[in-house]
């Protein structure tokens, strides 16, 4: 239920008004050099701070509890914590009897029956994605090591935000409407060798679609050309071959062909919803009276969560890569 991977596994855990949030990392080979700064760049990167996002500033220090000594992982299971300190809970209980249109709110009522953490969205909060990208720090620095032919480059950045190509243009179309936006994220990535993934249920889209829709506000992913190849013919979107190493003319496959990468580069993109939790005025059912009524949300919340998805992005990609790499390279062994 909050596990992925075959061989590269990860449980995440915590809450978003909790006091901590966490991931344990299981089949890291031990000799991995690891510390805590190796995790600055990409957490700094999720920090909210730029115009649309949130107020709340935690520190997001990685406490590393177990699995690493002397700097080197030890190959025992690795946990990592954040701790929650700057936390507005009041806010949630003014509005516990009115959930959220958009949010889990009320699934999770129903699912848990009244016995879930809904203060600050709970364990479906973003919060927890502090919790991936430390993860992802890991499997990236694995990424480098598994790979012999060349280095592996992961990289997610905003494409557009409320349909405007120009960030700052949609964002401040949600400040001027009081409201939230979306956005689209794209990830690229170069230097993959060919053959990582399997037919059917283990395709590269498949593990890789499973981990990027764990991340809130994640609404679609299409993979190269995606969507608009369905009005192309396909002499068109065929990637003609151009030499022995697999290398395309085109790429509108995105790098994966029959759910295995072919050695171009890998390119999906992401839809991100706009925030659940809006500024405007909306109407949702008051559980308590069982009537509509209207609302405003109140607390600290981001008005573009999409501005601080690509490091997530990253992180859950390079996490499907690792595990993907691992299980290859297992296959091999044993068939030797």
């Amino acid at each position: 239920m909050n596990s992925i991977g075959k061989l590269f596994r990860v449980h995440i855990f915590g809450e978003s008004h909790g006091s901590i949030v966490g991931i344990n990392i299981d089949g890291c080979p031990a000799g991995l050099p690891l510390c805590i700064d190796d995790f600055i760049e990409d957490i700094e990167r999720r920090k909210p701070g730029a115009k649309g996002t949130t107020t709340r500033s935690e520190s997001d220090t990685p406490i590393i509890q177990t699995g690493v000594f002397n700097n080197h992982t030890t190959g025992a299971p690795i946990t990592i914590v954040f701790t929650n300190n700057n936390t507005h809970s009041a806010d949630y209980e003014k509005q516990r009897q009115t959930p959220r249109p958009g949010h889990a709110d009320f699934v999770a009522y129903k699912k848990f029956e009244g016995y879930e953490d809904y203060r600050g969205g709970g364990h479906f909060s973003g919060r927890l994605t502090v919790c991936l990208v430390a993860a992802g720090v890991v499997a990236k620095k694995l990424l480098q090591r598994m790979n012999s032919t060349s280095a592996i480059k992961i990289t997610s950045s905003i494409l557009s935000v409320g349909g405007e190509a120009d960030i700052e243009k949609g964002i401040q179309k949600a400040i001027d409407k009081k409201d939230s936006v979306g956005g689209i994220v794209e990830c690229v990535v170069d230097g993959l060798l060919i053959g990582l993934g399997e037919p059917f249920f283990d395709s590269v889209e498949s593990k890789i679609s499973h981990a990027i829709f764990s991340i809130p506000a994640v609404r679609g992913i299409e993979f190269g050309t995606g969507f608009p190849a369905a009005a192309m013919f396909g002499s068109d979107h065929n990637d003609a071959i151009i030499n022995n190493n697999g290398t395309t003319q085109t790429n509108h496959s995105g790098g994966v062909v029959g759910g295995i990468t072919n050695g171009n580069q890998f390119v999906f993109r992401v839809a991100i919803k706009p925030t659940s939790s809006t500024p405007q005025q909306q109407e949702s059912l008051n559980i308590a009276t069982n009537t509509l009524e209207s609302f405003t949300v109140n607390g600290r919340h981001d008005l573009c969560i999409a501005l601080r998805v690509p490091v997530v992005i990253e992180a859950v990609t390079a996490i499907v890569l690792t595990d993907l790499f691992m299980v290859q390279q297992s296959i091999k062994i044993n068939v030797k």
